[in-house]
């Protein structure tokens, strides 16, 4: 590609952010506020748009700079979309921003030509990231000068560079420029982003020539994973133009396809892209803790299509993992009581949670947290309510550096110990059943202990709790649900032999899930202090704090439901949830993660995938996948880490295809009528027949052959006929929700598509259903379309 240095010059200017992506840069103060130049966000307009969206042929772009070395183009920034001539057709997609130090995402030449001895001397492409870079922060010399090298992709086009600047004292400057990657002679195979297996295509190769002299050379195009007819060829292109050669691709099953497309000694380009099974997906999930070798028995379908059964491994992070998302997120989740009490007691008590986990705090992120979490508690707690001290009290108590936070925390204590009643009980009030009241109470005594530091706090500590223990066993055959028993362990509210029937009421009360895990179900009417009914999550985060220790309770598979359900962006639910939660998860996964772990997923004996990872790639979730032909039947599948880790979970997929077939539950009647004849950009019509019982609402989903786009007019014309209230389109399937109809009234939709590829191809099936009712559903089977 281009090779040019982008610097800062004395007036502060940075230039070097590739392609519409945006970027700050600190200047020195040698830029004048009259120079500066304020600069809102716009998008990039394409260059030139992808030869695929056009069609098969194509006039020779216009000359531009011949491409030179791929390693050093010095600039800074981030890439957006690169198009144009060269620009890879329909099989590109979207990359996530990266760092740009990236020789490594890249095939080597010697990788990529070791199978094609006829043109190993062809440079070859290979790595066609979209957006390949992100500097959001370039430091100027005291000169005001700043070069920094870059790899620009193999992508060719006309890349945009737009450069923001602003100087200390706050003057402002941008500029934007262009620069061309391309070469003499190059090859560009439009490929669809999957195919479906049984397809069979014709994909154009289209031969550009920028030169001013006709150019003949051999084209081949060779394809693992699928079959290829008229693949090697002479090809003739006049100067400044451009040529397009045909070849035929045959997908005979699913799974992964490279096409390599070379022109002579000048040009090679290697593209991937998937081939899809065409049956109804079957999916069996397991999981577990990476603590042991865990061995789970799975049955796969004896009609699974060629191609279509696959595993997939996912290691979930442990509790470094956890607190570090939660410290990351927390503070952009919706503010309320509960989650402004935990992410002040998160705050307060991160910095020796890293610590003992192998992470270094970033005090100043954490004291920034404490401030904005802190100002939020003191606001709830000037006229608190007994549930609301109880929420906010450990939190601040987590604080004892900070004065306001510590005074506050110890009034809200004692605020919680004077609420105690004379009968032992805490809270209480009109309505509330006595499950709630031992829960509030529960949750009452574990605030009160939480000042014991201190002589008085110790006191008042053992008072409340001698109190409440009588409570506790007082009702204790009242309490038969696993949930409350819960509750009252982890709050360390019980002791001696009430501890015991207690523990032995959650054990049993356990649940042991299809997929290897065990969880806590909550039964009916059960609630928290709050009123709130808990989750399943929760209440198997506080099934973990009350059985640690016993040695009968099934932790490492309780701890497997609990990391599986996490997300970082929402944590386990709300505030209690997230604090129950993280409190498990500690106790569970205290233990720091090892340099590193090599996972081993093997059937019957036999290794199917692995992969090591280093300490700071556990502390993502992380995924394992690979094919698994011969999955029929029963098989033992063992999943085993080296050395053990039990601040890991996982979960185990195998997936496969059956054959469809037509089904019609409920009542629901279903005809999808195609296009008999479709022709390469040309709109035909599909029509949709429904008959279903008036009130039901219905739910229209198609799974569209490659390449085969919807018009998105003739969908919008359906809304506006009120026959469909919203549509969706997103990787090859087409979702309609349809409106109600009359009692007996048989619906009919009819829209348009625009196929892109000729050839004899795979449509998925066609299915009819009401959202949240399996038993009401009807679906036809694939069929198969020509386009010409």
């Amino acid at each position: 590609m281009s090779s040019r240095a982008v610097k800062v010059g004395a007036g502060g200017l940075v230039v070097g952010f590739v392609m519409g992506v945006w970027a700050v840069a600190m200047m020195r103060n040698g830029a004048s506020s009259a120079d500066a130049l304020a600069a809102e966000p716009m998008p990039v307009a394409a260059m030139a748009p992808p030869m695929a969206e056009e069609g098969y042929a194509q006039a020779a772009p216009p000359p531009m700079a011949k491409r030179k070395s791929m390693k050093d183009f010095s600039a800074k920034g981030m890439g957006g979309r690169g198009t144009g001539p060269g620009g890879g057709g329909m099989g590109a997609a979207p990359s996530p921003s990266v760092s740009m130090d990236a020789e490594s995402e890249a095939p080597s030449e010697q990788e990529a030509e070791k199978d094609d001895g006829d043109a190993a001397a062809a440079p070859t492409r290979a790595w066609f990231p979209e957006t390949f870079l992100f500097e959001p922060l370039v430091v100027t010399d005291a000169s005001g000068a700043a070069t920094v090298p870059v790899r620009v992709p193999d992508r060719l086009t006309q890349w945009r560079v737009l450069a923001l600047a602003h100087s200390r004292s706050g003057a402002q400057a941008g500029a934007v420029t262009s620069f061309a990657g391309t070469l003499p002679t190059y090859v560009d195979p439009v490929l669809p982003p999957f195919l479906r297996a049984g397809d069979t295509v014709r994909l154009p190769v289209q031969v550009v020539n920028t030169t001013d002299k006709e150019v003949v050379a051999a084209l081949k195009v060779d394809v693992r994973g699928a079959q290829v007819e008229d693949g090697a060829r002479s090809v003739k292109v006049p100067a400044r133009g451009s040529t397009v050669a045909v070849v035929t691709v045959r997908a005979q099953g699913a799974g992964p396809v490279t096409v390599r497309a070379s022109l002579g000694d000048t040009d090679a380009v290697v593209r991937d892209f998937d081939v899809w099974a065409t049956g109804q997906p079957v999916v069996q999930t397991r999981g577990g803790s990476l603590a042991a070798p865990r061995t789970l028995s799975l049955v796969g379908p004896a009609d699974a299509q060629p191609g279509s059964e696959r595993v997939r491994l996912q290691v979930y992070p442990g509790a470094l993992g956890v607190v570090r998302a939660e410290l990351a997120a927390v503070e952009r989740r919706p503010a309320d009581v509960a989650a402004d009490a935990y992410a002040l007691l998160l705050a307060g008590q991160a910095p020796e949670l890293l610590k003992a986990l192998g992470e270094t705090p970033d005090k100043e992120a954490l004291k920034a947290l404490s401030m904005v979490a802190g100002q939020r508690v003191l606001r709830a707690a000037r006229a608190p309510s007994v549930d609301v001290a109880t929420r906010l009290a450990e939190g601040a108590l987590a604080h004892p550096e900070n004065p306001v936070l510590a005074r506050l925390g110890e009034r809200l204590v004692g605020m919680v110990a004077k609420a105690q009643r004379p009968d032992g009980t805490c809270q209480g009030g009109d309505g509330w059943t006595l499950q709630r009241l031992l829960v509030a109470t529960a949750d009452c005594a574990r605030t009160v202990r939480a000042t014991t530091g201190t002589p008085e706090g110790k006191q008042r500590a053992l008072a409340f709790t001698a109190r409440s223990a009588g409570v506790f066993e007082r009702y204790l055959p009242q309490v038969k649900d696993g949930y409350t028993a819960a509750v009252l362990l982890a709050e360390g509210a019980v002791t001696g032999s009430v501890a015991d029937a207690l523990r032995t009421r959650v054990r049993d009360a356990l649940k042991q899930g299809a997929d290897g895990t065990a969880s806590l179900p909550v039964e009916p009417g059960m609630v928290r202090a709050d009123g709130a009914e808990p989750s399943e999550v929760e209440a198997t985060a506080m099934a973990v704090l009350a059985l640690q220790g016993d040695a009968k309770a099934p932790l490492a598979d309780l701890g497997a439901f609990l990391l599986a359900r996490y997300t970082p962006g929402q944590g386990w639910g709300d505030g209690q949830a997230n604090r129950v939660g993280l409190r498990a998860a500690l106790v569970l996964f205290r233990e720091p993660l090892p340099a590193q772990v090599r996972v081993t997923l093997t059937r019957d004996g036999q290794t199917v995938t692995e992969g090591t990872y280093d300490a700071k790639a556990l502390r993502e979730v992380l995924a394992l996948e690979a094919a698994a032909p011969g999955s029929a039947g029963t098989h033992a599948w063992t999943v085993r880490a080296e050395p053990a880790v039990p601040g890991l979970g996982f979960s185990l997929s195998l997936a496969a295809a059956v054959p469809w077939k037509r089904e019609e539950k409920g009542g629901l009647q279903l005809a999808v009528v195609a296009p008999k004849e479709a022709r390469v950009g040309q709109l035909a019509d599909v029509r949709v027949q429904v008959g279903a019982p008036s009130s039901l609402p219905l739910l229209f989903q198609q799974e569209l052959p490659a390449g085969v786009q919807v018009d998105p007019a003739s969908l919008e014309a359906l809304v506006a006929s009120g026959r469909v209230t919203s549509w969706d389109v997103q990787d090859g399937a087409l979702s309609l929700r349809l409106a109600s109809r009359a009692q007996g009234e048989l619906v009919q939709v009819d829209f348009r598509v625009l196929p892109t590829l000729a050839g004899t191809l795979q449509a998925g099936a066609s299915r009819l259903g009401v959202p949240g009712r399996p038993d009401l559903a009807s679906s036809l089977p694939p069929t198969t379309w020509a386009v010409r």
